[in-house]
This record gives structure tokens, C-alpha cells and sequence, in this order.
């Protein structure tokens, strides 16, 4: 183990160190080795002493280090219980002989082995040995020669061995275990109440461990407690100054003596308290050397004189007093006589200074001032120490008064508080003077004495809150009777102690009070305050309480009196008076008196139950402060932000006052915790307070007027915050405070009547708030017999609460009280209008007077009541009321006094309906009874997918919270409310009938649906109808005189007049508005309720009546009103027929309608017909839109029929002024927006045709002249295919086209011919936005119908196209192109979908749709492409545009429609690809001169054409798209192809022989270059080849091989391009060789010698046009 280890590295250690000098030594040492290597534990060490002897001989030898080594290894043979008891004599032997060894690490190695000794099993338990042990250590503390450290560590252990003998002594006794600390040595860095607090812990731990022994004290003694009692004996005689007997100690310090007795004391109070021969020690020896050793009548010499040592006796005497003045009274008044003496005595400052701390550790330690209190002043026989200690106390504080140094001394006083607050001891500067050292001395016992008078007052309060916890008193907090006299121990102890010590306490800290200025101190002192104070409310110790609280309120705030007298103090909301008099006077709170007012409201907080007659002095604080908080000029000093509870808001010099006024409401906040009686007391002294203020006001200065106001508006404001925090039981109260307001609302002063009459508002509304009306509101409609009795209460308190307003508004007759009063009424209703029950009566019949009033102010009140009950409380109105609302609101309506309370009277109406509509579905029966629910389904669709679960939801809605209404009542509310609507759709103020009318209109749209057939039919005759018909009427009679409006004053002497919008400057205009809001609302419940309207009997001739007047209207009316009678028209259209709703008859009328209208409107041209025609033909298209599942043929044809005529009328009327500007007219694009809408349904499919033809004959048509001019240009289009004749036609046309060219340009509208265009249409823009319609149209047309219009929709497009000649820059031409490629791509792809089906149209059909292609193709591509046509254009953008939209059409041609799967007839491939070889051949059948002239474009797309025939031609065997039409088109094209090239090739020869050194255009010369490249590139079909004009022994070859890559036309062409190898051209030899080389390999004329490479790799790159 490593204790054996350890051992044996120290006897090695020992065997070196000694193995020259002391050979003994080392041979031990080693046989020791030998011996600890047989041991296995202490226990065997123990047992054998060869170990314990080698140490103990190392020790005799006397050397220093041998020793060291000899007592290191002893203390671990100790420590671990190696050493057995019987060798303690002769280790304390050694010890004693070491000690008297000078070298300092041995002595200190020497005490520390006795202390481990003392700590082990070998403690001494008999008294030499425990007295040898102990002599080393005084020994070492006394000898001269010992060291600091020595005497130090001796000094330490002595201490540490009395500790552990007398722990021997609790052990072995068997006293409570647990040591005290010092309870009269509290810090002095904390504040006086936490020193109160940290006593009453230490007293209870204290009675905890003490008393808990045995009551009877013992005579008998253990060993180790006589050894404990020789022990205390001796330091008790060294104390004194004697001898120590037992210790053999001559002499030893008093002070280190005594200081070990003060521990002793302190700690082991069970020990004294149970053992009596202790006890004894401690009553004759003890107390008779601390009695003696505190005289002061004789000079005290050496050390009993020095500060230390009487230090040490004052902490001994404290701790007796303390902890045995129980047992030892007589030696405790003693001392407590001798210690109060001393502040009497002319003793040294620093020797009652440390008499003074003793006195307050006892005041501040509540168990120790208990029971000096109870053993002395309340026993008669024994002096009253604890009074005694108290005055002496106050005279220490109060002879600051005669002191010079006084202001010094109180400022000294407050630094040592204030670092007391921060948590630091105060200390003075090391080089202050013995002057400020003097301060500083008396300033510190002044403290003393100031916390030592405060440590009382928290001792009584914390007694006092120990009286109340323990149940001995009542807490003021609750609401109780108070008892007559108190009867447990601590409630009469703290009677005694406050009867006893509150005159004393009072006079010392109200004087110190009053002349501090420090923030801590004052602070501490207001503590002390509130808890005494508190403290005697709580005892109910009257007379100690009001003079506490008087001297208390000295200190809050005080007005001085000329400030009075010069100042005025405004109270809240009054406005400021003129500045008569001087006000600079500054109300300044002080720290002071800040913290004085927060300390009375917390007494005012704590004791409001029993303050009784002192409520009176408090409220005239308050009120006070109120004031000054109030005022203009009020401030607080700033102070230092040491202290954390003084300390200052961050916001500025207004926080402390916004605390204090917070602090203020809280009081009376708190009331609700008051007795009953408490708070009537409370109310009583502010009416009292008030009313004394009152008959002040009118007989007082200016300024005491001022003051009397503010007062009474704290009053009032203090009243209604008690109310509004009692209102759980505001019954006993509210006659009280209510009285009181209307007494000051009678008074004359104004400001006292506003001040009443917000308090009075303030006060119902707080009541009605509370949660009893709340509650009122939730068990209203359940409420059961046995709440009745409760809810007649509270109906009591609602009328009692209603009352006063009704009272107020009759008892007066000024305007303004009245005024006040409904607006409190407003304010009620606002808030708290649901919880009303039993008032209404009183407030309608109130509210019908005020509209009959004359005064505008009152009638905006009274409807603004009104409107609040309208709006949030009708259901809540008892039903016996609801017929009184309604009248209210009508007599609103109808008065003239506002309009805007007239308009808002009408929307109030509309809120009445609404309320009772809804009380109309009350369950399925009346649904029934309405036969809504059989007849029209549709309505319950209006209600959402499950009506029948709604209409129950709704029910049940409106029974628990509308007033039951019977059905009977419920019709005639409703028809006494569409009457007085209808009325005032009559009156003669637009803006009212206007408002009526909307809101009849919307009634009847919102709720119709809740009304039976029977309601309706009398709404449609005797209130809609009639209405429509007065509207008419008086539109068409009203005059058209322009009216001026409101003059606003004049200007130069002429009248300036407010002006007025020319829409509404007539009455005839403003009855055209009335009547357009009748339309509207007509068609709002025809949208809403058209299914059921229809079962009304006689519904059909209203219907009719309704269609007249809508003709008329469309035809005389005004604009606004033709468009809302075609609204009103298509209103069932719309919202009916797409769900099958609106019968056949009804939709032929509306037709049957436009028509008329359109027919007969033939003749008006102005800018409203036009606008009506337009909103017409919408209607038309979303009438279509609707119910196109109703049209059939005829009804369609009908409908296209009205529109056509629409279009001719719009035509033939058209200004053409207004297309000159390349507008639409508006009729024309209105027919263009419907136009998609009028797609027909499938059912309808044949009328496609009528559709498209009708609109068809609106594009530009040609003459019959030209006509046949086409006719014979198709007849003679062949002939370009013969090259003989394009060298004819080159000679007889300068540009290179045919003659069929030259006269279809010819037969042009700009050569002379006419054009059949249908009459009207000046130009193209009507074309140009139908063409993009009409091929939508066609597109989404049916497969039948499509191939029908075919030809019909291919040459509308063509002619378009060929409008590109007269208007080369209109957008007509491209828009036909576009679409002309959208319908042959659409063609396109529906031919490869449908490849091998049944397509719908027959051969016939179909080879005439291919001709009417063929003709536009070839008219349009020869005549109108790749020309140089004339423009007004030059922009680069156009050019390029049409350039590319020229591609796109050949692109088509020769992309998508010849290599598709067509099923053109052959001719017509021919046509097709003879029309490309003609536009190729523009190039190269012009003469030289004229293609230099030639604009570049002219020549790409001839190239391009060129490019196509190659592409046609080719065969590519990577591509799918080989088919019979492709191969077809291919045989065409290779024959064309090859013609075209001869052509060119032998035109290029014959060009550039003729030029002779001049070079070709670059035009011929880029198309010869391209045509040879191309040809080495062409690869054929074998198939294709077949056609090609060779030798039979090459075809034959070509059917053989069956090889598609082959290029016999190379063959073809041989001759050809045999004689271009005489060109002057260097590429087109080159050109023409490699054409050589290809032939040769399709001869198979290859050499033998060349590998057979591709020719193709000397190909040159192909240049791409």
C-alpha cells in the first residue's frame, strides 16, 4: 500500500542522513526497513514498537534535520493510527524537549504534531497529558526567542485545541452539537432592516440547538468535562492576570486569554446553559472579571486600558447579556446599567463608541431586545434596561444640537449611511486632521445611535408581524371588526414596548429627520417610520399612530403661504387664467419629501382598514400633492444616482412626479381590499373635502379659487376611481357618489358642470362594465326561475345607474347640460348598449323628443343614439320596442334640418329590414307556407348546398338573440318599412330618393328569398312597379332648365356659385340617375329571383310592361338610362339561362327586343346611339354565350341576322372621316369582339357556313372582268415550261414574267378595272382585324363544314392576298398570308393524321380545293412575290418583314405541302411546281442589263424558288417522309429541274459571250455557281430517275441496281456542261470538273491506278443563298 511505501522512503531518507555521524541510527533504521517489509497494515505497526522507536531515537539525537525527518514520520504514524496509545507519554516527552529547540521548522513541525494529536485517537484524556500538550503551545506563544510565525501558529493552535476539548466536552456530555457566531457583530455594509432580519435567523437557530436540552442543569461531570472545566478555570485566572494551575502557565496576555473565553462563550452556550459547575465558573469568576474590568471610575493601567482589550470585555459582556441574561439577571442589569452609564460619562470618544455598537447589536437583534424587554421593563421588580437603552440612545442623537461641529457632524452621518446603502464601509482620507478625525468619531456615534433607535422600531415590527402570523392579531389587509384589546403574549409585549418607546423614538428621529439631507439616511429613517407606524395600526395604538403619521406628513409637502398667495395652481382640463398675478414661485419636491410620500402611502396602502378618523390628514396630503403635481411649476431636485431606491428615471425631472401620481391612483385603486365601512369613511371625508372646497370658490382670491377646483377635481377623480374599483358592491355606494355629481353639475360654474357631467358618464359607463352586468348578458335568455329574484335586482341597479341622465336632461333647460347628457347616453350605448334590458322605454321615448328638438346640436346627438341602437342593439330591443325604433328612425329620415342624418336614417332602415328579414326563417313550416321550397329549388342554391341545415342555423340565431316577433308583426314592420322607403324615393332631394331607392332595392335582393309569394306579388305591384313608373314619369316631365348652384358669395359685384357636374345640372338629369338606380335594383331581383318571380300570377305582363319600357328607354331615353334598361334586360340572361332557367319565350322577347331597337335606330349617328348600339351588340354576344344550349337554326340565323344588319347600318352610316385615320368605327369593332363569342354549339353545326359566309362577304372581291382575266391565265400557265417560250417572253416583258402576269396586274384596281368591293368600305381596316377572326373560326369549324367553306375561306384569302399590289404597306395582304399558311399547315397536318382514312370530303371537293390553292399560289407567288412593288415605305425592318414572309409562304409550299402526303391531283403537283420553276426563272430569263437592276431581294427569292425545286428533287435515305405523293412530286420536279438548269447553263454561255470582257451581274453569277454545286450535291431516287430522258442500256442498268444513291441527271446534263469548260470563269471550271469526275464514276469510268476514293471529298463547300 502507499502508506508502507512512503514510511520505507522515509526510513531509507533516515539511514542516509545518518549513516556517518550516528551509526546507531542507521542500523535502526535499516532493521526497521527489514521489520516494515513483514508488516502489512497500521494496525501490525501499531503493534510493533521497533518502528515508533527508530523515529523517537532519530529524535533525541537533537539535530535539526534528523528531527524534522523523526516528527514528519511520526505525524503520518499519527495520522494513520499507527501509534499505540500507551507511547503518548513518552511522544509528548519528545515534543516538550523539542519545543525548547530554537530552530524555527522544528518548533513549527512541534505544534503542528501536537495539533495532529489533539485531532487523533491519541487524544489526552487525562489531565497532565492533556496539560503537557497544551503547556508546549503557550510555551512556544510566550517565549521571547519564538518567531512571529512560532508565536502566531502556537497562538492558532491553542485555539484549535480549546475548540477540541470542549467539542469533547458536547460529545462526551451529550449536548447539543452546533456552533454559534457572534449575533451582536452584524456587518456594517448592510441597512438596519436586513440586520433586524439576520438576527431573527440567528435567534431561531439558536433556539433551536439550545433549547431543545434538558430544563434541569447538571452537577456532574465526565472525565473529559472536568478536563474542560480545569481548562476554563485557567484562562479565566490568565484573564485576570494571574496564574494557570493546571497549565503550570506563569503569566499569559489578558487579551489573548480573554479573547479565547469571548470564543468559548459564543460557542458553546449549551455547555454553560447545562452543566452547573460551569455555570458557576461563569456567575462568580467570569462575571466578576468582565464587572470589573468595565469600571471606569478609577485609571485603568497597562493592558486593561488599551482599546483592544476593553473591546474584547465589551464583546464578552455582549455575549453574555445576549445569550445568558435568562439565568443570569442580576449580572445582566448590571452590566446593562454600567453599559447605558458610559454614554453618559466624559469618556474617550472611541470607548463609547464601542459601547454604542454593543447597545445596537442588542437593539438591532429582535430575540435579545424580546427578552430584555420581558425579563426587565415588563417585570416590576428589575429596572427598565430596554427604555433606558432607548432614551440613552435618543440623547446621543439629540446632543448633536450642542455641538459646534454639528452641519459637519450630520453631513458625516449621511456619508457613512450612504456607503452603508452602496455596500462599503465609510472611511476617512489618511492625511485628514484630527479635527475631521473628531467629526468622523462622534458622527460615527451618532450613526450608532440613529441605527441603533431604528433597530428598535424594526425589532417591534417584526414582533408585530410575528403577533399577526401566529393569529395573536388580525391583519388590517382583511375586512373584519376590530377586537377590543389584544390578549397573546407577543401582541401585549409589543403594546408595552410601543406604549413604552414611542414618544422617545419619535422625538430622536423626527429631530434627525428634519436636519438630514442625505439620500440613505433619509431613506432609512422613512423605514423606520413606515414599520412603527404600521405597527401601531396593526396594534390599533391610536395615539402613537396619528402623531407618527402627522410628523410624517410634515415632511411630505408643504405650500408655503406667499407662494399661495402668488401662484395659482391649474387644476386638470381647466383652461389657464390670465397672468394677473405672479407666478414665478416653483413648487420644488425635494428627495425628502419624495420618499416621505411614497412611505405614507404605503402606511395609507397597509392600514386603509383602520385609519379611520386619520383618512382626513391623509386626503389633505394627498390632495396637496395633487396639486402640486399638477401644477405648471412643479419639479423635483435632482439627485445622485448612489442609491438604488432614490435614484432617478432616465426620462427627466417628471419621472418621480409621474410615480408619485401613480402611486396616488393606486390608493384609491386599493379600496377594493377596504371594509365595506372603510370605504364608506373614505367617500365621506372627499365629499366632505369637496364640498368644503365649493363654498369656497365663489367668495375666494383668484388664486385659493385655483386651488379649490384642483381640489375638488381630486375629489371627484378619487370618487370615481373607488367606484370603479368596488363595483362588485357598487349598491351601497352609488347613491352616494351620484348625489354628489349632480349637486356639482346644478352649479353655476361652467368648469364644475363639465367636471360633473365626464364624471357622471365616467361613472355609468365603469358600472355597466362590471361583471355583473356582463353576466346579466350570458344568462339573460336562460335565465330560470330561481334567478328571477337576482335579475329584478339588477334591473333595480340598471334603472338606478339609467336614471340620473334622464333626470339631468329634464331638470334643466341649458342646452349644454342637456348636450352633456346625450352624450353620455352615447357613450352608454356605445359601450355597453347589449347589456340594457329595462331602460329602453325611457331611452326611446327620450330620443323621440330630441327629434322633434330645434337645436341642430341635439338632433345630431339624439340620431347619433339612434344609430347606435339601430346598428348594434336591435337584438336586444324588447319586441314591443322594435315598432318604436322603426317610427324613430323615419322621423330621422324625414327631417329637414341635416341631409346627412337623413341618408344615414335611411341606411338605418335598411339595418331594420335586414334585422327583421332574418327573423323570417323560423323553422320548415313557414318555409312550406312560402312554397319557396317546393316551387323553386333554385333558392335554396342561394343559400349554399344544404339550405335546410342553414335556414335551421339561422333559426336558431335569431331566437336566441332577436326579441320573439310573431310572423304578423314581422310583415307589418316590413311594409311599414318599404313604405316609408317608397315615400322617400318620392322626395325631392336627389340624394335622399336616391338612397331610399337603393335601399328598397337591396332589401328586397338580400332577403326576397325569406318572403312569401304573397309578400312578393304586393312588393312588385305596390312598391316596385310603381316606382319604376313615378321614376319614368317624372324623368320625362322634370324640366331641362340648368340649375345654378349654391352661391358662395360674389366677386366684383356678381354672385359666385358652387359648380355642379354638367351630368346632374338639370332635375330631368338627376330623375334620369333616380330612374337608372330604379333599373338596376329591377335588375338586381330579377338576377336573384327570376325562377320564382315567374310563379307569380300576372308575372308574364309585368314582363311585358318591363320590355315597352325598356324599348322606350333604349329609343328616347338618355344614355345612362338606355344602357341600364339593356342591363335590366340581360340581367336574366346572364344569371339564368346557362342553367336552364329562362324559358324559350323569354329569351325570343329579348331578341325579338334588339332587333326593334336596331331596326328602328337605323337613322341616329350620335355618339349615345352608337354607344347603346355597341352595348347591344355585347349583350347579343354574351346572350349567346349564356344560353347557346337554346339556340336552334332559326333563333341563330335571327341572331346573325341582327347583327348583319348592324354591320350594313354602321356601313352605310360610317362618316368616312373617321377611317381616315385608320380607324375602326366603333359599332364595326364592337361586332369584331363579339364575333368569337357567336361560335355555334355542335347541335347547331350546319350554321357554320351561315357564319362564315355572312362575314366572308365583307372582304374585298374582284370585278368579273378580272375574274376571267384569271380564268385565262390558268389556261395559259403551262407555257413557261417550254424554254423556247421564256426566251419569247423575255423579249415581250422587260421584268421576265409571263403575260398572264402582266394582265392580272393589269386587271388591278390601280390599272384601271373596278372592283366589285362591297359598297361601303372605303378601305381595308375593317378586313384586316376580321381576316385573323374569320380564320379562327374556320380552324375550330367541324371537319364537314370546313371542307365545305374550303374553297370559299382559300379565295377570301386570295383576293386578300392580292391587295398586296394597290397597298403594298397595309397589313391586310400579310394578315391573309398568315392565315392563308395557318389553313393550309392545319390541311397539312390533318391529311398525314388521317393519311389512308376517310378525310369527310369527296374526291370532287377535295380537287377543288387543290385548284383554288394551285390559283392562289400561282397568282400570288408569280404576280405579287419577289417583285419590286412600289411603297411609301423605306424602312429596312418592312422590307426584311415582307422578305421573310415571302420565305414562309415558299417555305410552306415547298416544306409542308409538297412533301406531305397530299392527295392533289397530279395537274395540280404540276401547277405547284411549275409555279416555283416560274419564279426561279426570274434570274436568268432577264437580260444582263436588267438584272443589274434588280433589287437583291428579287433575286434571293428566285434563287430560293431555284432551291426548292432542287429539294424537291433530292432523295435523302436517312429521311422517313418518302411516300407515292412525294415520289409523285419528285418526278415532276426532276423534269422541271433539269430543264430550268439546260436553261440556265446555256443562257449563261450565250450572256457571256455577248458581254465579252465584261463580267456577268453577281446575281447570274451566284445562280450559275449554285445550280453546279447543287448538282453535285442532288442525289435521286432510282425511281425518280426512271423519268429522266436516257439511253434504255442506262435505265436498264439503274432498275438492275436498284441503288438510290445515284446521280443520273448528271448523265442527262453532260452536253450541257460539257461546252461551260470554255468559261472565262475560273470556278465554274472547277466547278464543271468535278461534275466530270462524278459523271465518270456514274459510267464507271474510273481509273484502275486511283483508288476508288469518294469524289465527293474534292466537292467544294456548298454556298448557301
Amino acid at each position: 500500500m502507499a502508506f508502507m511505501a512512503v514510511l520505507e522512503s522515509d526510513l531509507r531518507a533516515l539511514s542516509a542522513e545518518a549513516r556517518r555521524r550516528y551509526p546507531a541510527v542507521k542500523d535502526g533504521a535499516e532493521h526497521a526497513i527489514i521489520k516494515l517489509r513483514a508488516l502489512s497494515s497500521p494496525g501490525e505497526i501499531a503493534q510493533n514498537e521497533d518502528i515508533l522507536k527508530i523515529f523517537l531515537m532519530a529524535c533525541e539525537v537533537k539535530t535539526v534535520k534528523l528531527s524534522v525527518i523523526g516528527l514528519s514520520c511520526l505525524q503520518k504514524l499519527i495520522s494513520h493510527d499507527a501509534v499505540a496509545p500507551s507511547a503518548l507519554n513518552e511522544i509528548l516527552s519528545t515534543l516538550k524537549d523539542h519545543a525548547e529547540m530554537t530552530d524555527e521548522s522544528v518548533q513549527l513541525k512541534t505544534l503542528q504534531t501536537v495539533l495532529i494529536i489533539l485531532q487523533s485517537p491519541l487524544h489526552p484524556e487525562t489531565e497532565d497529558n492533556m496539560a503537557q500538550a497544551l503547556g508546549i503551545c503557550l510555551r512556544l506563544l510566550e517565549n521571547n526567542r519564538s518567531s512571529d510565525s512560532v508565536r502566531n501558529t502556537a497562538a492558532a493552535t491553542f485555539r484549535q485545541a480549546v475548540a477540541l476539548i470542549f467539542d469533547h466536552v458536547v460529545c462526551a456530555e451529550t449536548l447539543p452539537s452546533g456552533k454559534l457566531s457572534s449575533g451582536g457583530y452584524i456587518s456594517r455594509t448592510s441597512p438596519v432592516s436586513g440586520d433586524v432580519s439576520c438576527s431573527i435567523n440567528l435567534s431561531e437557530s439558536l433556539d433551536k440547538s439550545l433549547y431543545g436540552r434538558s430544563s434541569l442543569m447538571r452537577e456532574t461531570l465526565t472525565k473529559a468535562g472536568k478536563l474542560g472545566l480545569r481548562l476554563l478555570e485557567d484562562l479565566t485566572a490568565l484573564a485576570a492576570g494571574g496564574s494557570a494551575i493546571w497549565l503550570r502557565v506563569g503569566s499569559l496576555q489578558r487579551s489573548f486569554a480573554l479573547d479565547i473565553l469571548e470564543f468559548v462563550l459564543s460557542n458553546y452556550v449549551a455547555v454553560f446553559r447545562t452543566l452547573l459547575p460551569y455555570e458557576q465558573v461563569l456567575q462568580h469568576q467570569i462575571c466578576s472579571l468582565l464587572m470589573t474590568s468595565l469600571r471606569t471610575n478609577a485609571e485603568l493601567e497597562g493592558e486593561a486600558g488599551e482599546p483592544s482589550f476593553r473591546r474584547l470585555v465589551l464583546r464578552s459582556v455582549a455575549h453574555i447579556i445576549r445569550l445568558y441574561s435568562s439565568s443570569l439577571i442580576t449580572e445582566c442589569e448590571v452590566f446593562l446599567s454600567m453599559l447605558v452609564k458610559v454614554t453618559f460619562l466624559d469618556l474617550p470618544l472611541w470607548h463609547r463608541i464601542l459601547v454604542l455598537e454593543i447597545l445596537r447589536g442588542f437593539c438591532v437583534d429582535a430575540r435579545t431586545l424580546r427578552i430584555l424587554f420581558v425579563n426587565f421593563d415588563m417585570h416590576p421588580k428589575n429596572t427598565n434596561v430596554v427604555e433606558g437603552m432607548v432614551k440613552a440612545l435618543a440623547r446621543v442623537v439629540s446632543s448633536v444640537q450642542v455641538q459646534e461641529t454639528s452641519e459637519e457632524s450630520l453631513a458625516a452621518v449621511a456619508g457613512m449611511f450612504n456607503s452603508k446603502a452602496k455596500g462599503i464601509e465609510w472611511s476617512l482620507d489618511n492625511d485628514a486632521s484630527n479635527a475631521a478625525v473628531l467629526v468622523a468619531s462622534e458622527a460615527h456615534s451618532i450613526t450608532l445611535a440613529v441605527e441603533g433607535l431604528l433597530g428598535v422600531v424594526f425589532t417591534v415590527a417584526t414582533l408585530t408581524d410575528e403577533a399577526v402570523d401566529s393569529g395573536e392579531i388580525e391583519s388590517p389587509r382583511y375586512d373584519y371588526d376590530p377586537p377590543a384589546k389584544c390578549t397573546g403574549n407577543t401582541a401585549l409585549l409589543c403594546l408595552s414596548m410601543v406604549d413604552s418607546l414611542w414618544l422617545t423614538i419619535l422625538d430622536a428621529l423626527s429631530f434627525i429627520l428634519s436636519r438630514s439631507q442625505g439620500e440613505a439616511i433619509v431613506l432609512e429613517i422613512l423605514k423606520g417610520y413606515q414599520a412603527f407606524t404600521q405597527a401601531c395600526g396593526v396594534l390599533r395604538a391610536v395615539e402613537p399612530l396619528n402623531s407618527f403619521l402627522a410628523s410624517l406628513c410634515k415632511f411630505t409637502i408643504n405650500f408655503p403661504i406667499e407662494a399661495e398667495r402668488r401662484s395659482i395652481l391649474q387644476s386638470p382640463g381647466s383652461k389657464r387664467s390670465e397672468p394677473l398675478v405672479d407666478q414665478r414661485e416653483s413648487v420644488v419636491l425635494t428627495p425628502k419629501n419624495v420618499q416621505a410620500l411614497r412611505t405614507l402611502f404605503n402606511i395609507a396602502h397597509r392600514l386603509h382598514n383602520v385609519l379611520g378618523p386619520s383618512w382626513v390628514l391623509v386626503l389633505e396630503t394627498l390632495a396637496a400633492l395633487d396639486r402640486a403635481i399638477h401644477s405648471p411649476h412643479a419639479t423635483t431636485q435632482e439627485v445622485s444616482t448612489a442609491v438604488p431606491k432614490l435614484t432617478r428615471e432616465s426620462s427627466g425631472q417628471s419621472s418621480d412626479l409621474n410615480i408619485l401620481s401613480s402611486l396616488n391612483s393606486q390608493l384609491f385603486e386599493s379600496s377594493a381590499l377596504m371594509h365595506i365601512s372603510a370605504v364608506k369613511s373614505l367617500l365621506s371625508a372627499l365629499c366632505q373635502l369637496s364640498q368644503q372646497c365649493m363654498a369656497g370658490i365663489t367668495t375666494g382670491s383668484v388664486p385659493t379659487s385655483s386651488q379649490k377646483v384642483g381640489s375638488i377635481n381630486f375629489s371627484v377623480e378619487r370618487m370615481i376611481s373607488i367606484l370603479v374599483n368596488n363595483l362588485h358592491r357598487v349598491e351601497p355606494l352609488w347613491d352616494q357618489v351620484v348625489g354628489h355629481f349632480l349637486e356639482l353639475a346644478d352649479k353655476s360654474n361652467q368648469h364644475l358642470r363639465n367636471m360633473a357631467l365626464d364624471a357622471l358618464d365616467e361613472s355609468i359607463c365603469a358600472v355597466l362594465g362590471s361583471d355583473q352586468f356582463q353576466d346579466n348578458v350570458t344568462t339573460r335568455s336562460r335565465a330560470s326561475q330561481s334567478m328571477e329574484t337576482g335579475l329584478a335586482q339588477l334591473g333595480s341597479l340598471e334603472c338606478a345607474v339609467i336614471s340620473p341622465l334622464r333626470v339631468l336632461y329634464l331638470s334643466t333647460q341649458s342646452v349644454d347640460v342637456r348636450a352633456g347628457s346625450l352624450k353620455i347616453l352615447l357613450h352608454v350605448l356605445e359601450r355597453h348598449g347589449e347589456k340594457l334590458l329595462y331602460s329602453w322605454p325611457d331611452i326611446l321615448e327620450m330620443l323621440r323628443s330630441v327629434a322633434d328638438s330645434s337645436e341642430k346640436e341635439l338632433v345630431t346627438l339624439g340620431f347619433q343614439s339612434l344609430r347606435v341602437i339601430m346598428n348594434d342593439g336591435l337584438s336586444i330591443i324588447p319586441a314591443d320596442c322594435l315598432h318604436v325604433c322603426v317610427d324613430v328612425t323615419g322621423a330621422y329620415s324625414a327631417q329637414k334640418t341635416e341631409l346627412n342624418i337623413s341618408l344615414t336614417a335611411i341606411g338605418l332602415l335598411w339595418t331594420t329590414t335586414d334585422f327583421i328579414a332574418k327573423g323570417l326563417i323560423h323553422g320548415p313550416g313557414e318555409e312550406k307556407e312560402t312554397g319557396i321550397s317546393d316551387v323553386h329549388p333554385i333558392l335554396k342554391q342561394l343559400n349554399g348546398e344544404n339550405p335546410k341545415e342553414e335556414t335551421f342555423d339561422v333559426s336558431d340565431n335569431v331566437n336566441d338573440q332577436a326579441p320573439s316577433i310573431n310572423i304578423v308583426d314581422r310583415d307589418r314592420l316590413l311594409f311599414s318599412a318599404f313604405s316609408l322607403l317608397q315615400k322617400l324615393g318620392a322626395d325631392e332631394r336627389p340624394e335622399v330618393r336616391n338612397s331610399a331607392i337603393r335601399t328598397l332595392f337591396q332589401t328586397l335582393g338580400s332577403h326576397g328569398q325569406k318572403l312569401s309569394k304573397s309578400m312578393w306579388e304586393d312588393c312588385l305591384w305596390n312598391y316596385v312597379f310603381p316606382t319604376l313608373d313615378r321614376a319614368s314619369h317624372m324623368a320625362e316631365t322634370s324640366s331641362k332648365d340648368e340649375w345654378h348652384g349654391k352661391e358662395l358669395g360674389t366677386r366684383g359685384g356678381k354672385a359666385v356659385h358652387m359648380l355642379i357636374h354638367h351630368s346632374r345640372n338639370t332635375a330631368q338629369k338627376q330623375w334620369d340617375e333616380t330612374l337608372v338606380l330604379v333599373l338596376g335594383g329591377i335588375a338586381r331581383i330579377l338576377r336573384s329571383f327570376f325562377p320564382f318571380l315567374r310563379s307569380l300570377s300576372n308575372f308574364w305582363s309585368g314582363w311585358e310592361s318591363l320590355l315597352l319600357f325598356v324599348k322606350n328607354s333604349i329609343l328616347n331615353g338618355s344614355k345612362e338610362v338606355a344602357i341600364a334598361a339593356i342591363n335590366c334586360l340581360q340581367t336574366p340572361v346572364l344569371s339564368h339561362s346557362s342553367k336552364g332557367n329562362l324559358p324559350r319565350p323569354y329569351l325570343e322577347s329579348i331578341l325579338d327586343a334588339y332587333e326593334v331597337v336596331l331596326q328602328t335606330s337605323t337613322h341616329l349617328s350620335d355618339n349615345a346611339a352608337i354607344k347603346v348600339k355597341q352595348e347591344i351588340l355585347h349583350s347579343l354576344g354574351e346572350l349567346h354565350v349564356q344560353a347557346q344550349r337554346m339556340f336552334d337554326d332559326r333563333l341563330y340565323k335571327q341572331l346573325l341576322a341582327i347583327i348583319g344588319s348592324a354591320v350594313k347600318q354602321a356601313i352605310i352610316i360610317n362618316d368616312s372621316s373617321e377611317t381616315e385615320f385608320g380607324h375602326v368605327p366603333l359599332v364595326l369593332r364592337t361586332v369584331l369582339e363579339i364575333l368569337p363569342m357567336l361560335r355555334p354549339t355542335e347541335h347547331i353545326s350546319s350554321v357554320w357556313l351561315n357564319l362564315i359566309r355572312d362575314f366572308l362577304q365583307y372582304l374585298p372581291r374582284l370585278s368579273s372582268a378580272v375574274q376571267n382575266e384569271e380564268d385565262d391565265a390558268e389556261e395559259a400557265s403551262t407555257s413557261d415550261q417550254v424554254p423556247d417560250d421564256h426566251l419569247r417572253i423575255k423579249h415581250e416583258t422587260p421584268n421576265g414574267t409571263d403575260s398572264i402576269s402582266s394582265n392580272r396586274v393589269e386587271g388591278s384596281p390601280s390599272s384601271g378595272l373596278k372592283t366589285s368591293v362591297t359598297a361601303g368600305i372605303p378601305n381595308y381596316m375593317f378586313a384586316e382585324k376580321l381576316v385573323p377572326l374569320l380564320v379562327d373560326l374556320f380552324l375550330q369549324a367541324p371537319a364537314v363544314e370546313k371542307y365545305i367553306l374550303y374553297p370559299e375561306i382559300i379565295q377570301s384569302l386570295g383576293r386578300c392576298m392580292t391587295t398586296r399590289r394597290d397597298n403594298p404597306d397595309g397589313a391586310l395582304w400579310r394578315l391573309a398570308v398568315e392565315g392563308f399558311n395557318r389553313v393550309l399547315v392545319d390541311d397539312a397536318r390533318n391529311s398525314a393524321i388521317n393519311a389512308g382514312l376517310d378525310s369527310g370530303a369527296s374526291k370532287p371537293e377535295r380537287t377543288r380545293i387543290w385548284k383554288e390553292v394551285a390559283d392562289v399560289y400561282e397568282v400570288f407567288l408569280v404576280g405579287y412575290c419577289g417583285r419590286a412593288l412600289p411603297s411609301d415605305s423605306f424602312s429596312t425592318v418592312d422590307v426584311k418583314t415582307d422578305e421573310s414572309l415571302e420565305m414562309t409562304v415558299l417555305d410552306i409550299l415547298g416544306d409542308k405541302i409538297l412533301k406531305s402526303p397530299i392527295d392533289a391531283p397530279f395537274d395540280i403537283l404540276q401547277r405547284l411546281v411549275s409555279t416555283l420553276d416560274r419564279c426561279a426563272s426570274r434570274t436568268c430569263s432577264l437580260p444582263v442589263d436588267f438584272v443589274e437592276l434588280m433589287p437583291s431581294h428579287c433575286s434571293r427569292f428566285s434563287l430560293t424558288c431555284l432551291q426548292k425545286l432542287f429539294s424537291l428533287s433530292s432523295y435523302d435515305s436517312k429521311s422517313n417522309d418518302w411516300n407515292s405523293a412525294r415520289y409523285e412530286v419528285s418526278k415532276i420536279a426532276i423534269m422541271v429541274l433539269i430543264t430550268r438548269c439546260e436553261y440556265i447553263l446555256s443562257r449563261f454561255l450565250i450572256d457571256e459571250n455577248d458581254l465579252g470582257g465584261r463580267p456577268l451581274p453577281s446575281a447570274r453569277l451566284e445562280e450559275i455557281i449554285y445550280v453546279l454545286e447543287e448538282l453535285a450535291h442532288l442525289i435521286i431516287h432510282s425511281d425518280t430517275a426512271l423519268v429522266l430522258p436516257l439511253q434504255p442500256h442506262l435505265k436498264s442498268a439503274l432498275e438492275k441496281e436498284k441503288n438510290h444513291d445515284t446521280r443520273p441527271h448528271l448523265v442527262v446534263l453532260f452536253p450541257s456542261l460539257s461546252e461551260l469548260v470554255v468559261s472565262r470563269e475560273a470556278r465554274i471550271r472547277g466547278s464543271v470538273q468535278v461534275l466530270f469526275r462524278l459523271i465518270a464514276k456514274e459510267l464507271g469510268l474510273n481509273r484502275v491506278s486511283i483508288s476508288s476514293e469518294n469524289a465527293e471529298e474534292f466537292i467544294p463547300s456548298t454556298h448557301q443563298p
